[in-house]
């Protein structure tokens, strides 16, 4: 496939850390030199996030999970742009963009960053979601513009629903188990996931993904027009 002069797009999203990578090289190559991405039908994702997202305005931090330093949520769904990073010594043309969930104020001065998720995915552990929430805290640490902030924590606020409340039509609606999941930090772990992806990015296009969906649909589709 051939490689344009330049990529459709310099800004790493975050998510791709997570499912991008290691899902499929060569989607993740083309999405970002040549801008063609498989459409999603999640149609609830958004919903459920704002939701989630809006219940903690202003909660205590302490009230989320006793684990996390004194403070309060004061931040919602705000965009993040870090400088570009700087990998062996030499400075890239690739910077995190993307859109965080929930961030608190500590009363020592440091920020907790806190990533919502509704699901019941086994997968949903800090490990999985580590270059993600690093990847965000990257950018709040080393923003393109404005101030620093310093992260002192980072961790998942999982809604697993588990059941059914309510009575009747109008009071219906699902109830939650809530639990927190803190992340470790290991900036030399995301240093090193981030190589790898600019590695992936810079180099020629890759081979399909053995267990990609996308790859897999289109090499069947192709198969039967021949």
């Amino acid at each position: 496939m051939k490689k344009p002069a330049k990529p459709a797009r310099e800004n790493i999203s975050p998510s791709d850390l997570t499912f991008g990578l290691s899902t499929c090289k060569r989607c993740l190559w083309i999405k970002y030199w040549h801008k063609v991405i498989m459409p999603l039908a999640m149609p609830l994702v958004g919903p459920l996030s704002s939701f989630q997202e809006n219940i903690f305005r202003g909660v205590s931090t302490l009230d989320i999970d006793p684990s996390l330093r004194p403070g309060r949520v004061t931040k919602l769904g705000e965009f993040v742009k870090s400088k570009p990073f700087i990998i062996n010594g030499e400075t890239t043309r690739w910077s995190v963009v993307g859109k965080y969930d929930l961030v608190a104020e500590n009363e020592d001065g440091t920020y907790a960053l806190i990533d919502c998720k509704v699901s019941d995915n086994a997968r949903d552990s800090g490990d999985f979601y580590s270059p993600q929430l690093h990847a965000y805290t990257y950018a709040m640490e080393r923003p393109a513009t404005g101030t620093p902030m310093a992260i002192a924590s980072m961790g998942l606020l999982v809604w697993k629903p588990n059941r059914v409340i309510g009575t009747n039509a109008e009071s219906f609606g699902f109830g939650v188990a809530q639990s927190y999941i803190p992340v470790q930090r290991n900036e030399q772990a995301f240093i090193s996931v981030i190589a790898d992806f600019i590695s992936v990015l810079e180099g020629p296009c890759p081979d399909a993904g053995p267990t990609c969906p996308t790859c897999n649909y289109l090499t069947l589709r192709l198969e039967l027009e021949d």
